[in-house]
């Protein structure tokens, strides 16, 4: 039985073996007039509709796993998901706000404006670290469950 986590590799490596072949295809859609193609066009779009069509499967496939998995205090794997995603999303904003409202100013006259932060940058940089911590901690549950989940058909 193939491991949540495998499916996952394998939903990486078609997309990345999908945008491999749009850039051989997007390489060979013109040639100059009595010239051929490196490659032939139409067997690169046949390649990668029948990748495309495995892709949308095991997507399906692996939706309907997180969507039937319980992970201990987040409701279902695709909750957690969505929780982790989130803390990632905060973090970057917290982490941008925090690195923004220290950035030095260099002046070079008194009559030059002073800018001053309008946040408390350590409070800001707490949070940011918290959000950071909740996010690795729930990243690892849902990468420890993966291994150890089947994929459902």
């Amino acid at each position: 039985m193939t491991k949540l986590a495998e499916a996952l590799i394998l939903r990486a490596d078609y997309q990345k073996r999908i945008e491999q072949l749009r850039q051989r295809l997007t390489r060979n859609a013109k040639t100059q007039e009595g010239d051929r193609p490196a490659e032939d066009p139409a067997a690169l779009l046949a390649e990668i509709e029948r990748i495309a069509a495995d892709l949308a499967v095991l997507i399906q496939r692996i939706n309907r796993t997180n969507a039937a998995t319980p992970l201990e205090g987040e409701g279902t794997l695709a909750d957690a998901i969505a929780t982790r995603d989130v803390l990632r999303l905060r973090h970057g904003i917290y982490n941008g706000l925090a690195g923004e409202a220290t950035a030095k100013q260099d002046r070079f006259t008194k009559s030059e404006i002073r800018f001053v932060s309008s946040v408390d940058v350590a409070e800001i940089q707490r949070q940011a670290d918290d959000l950071a911590r909740r996010y690795r901690e729930l990243d690892t549950r849902i990468q420890a469950l993966n291994w150890n989940i089947d994929l459902l058909p």
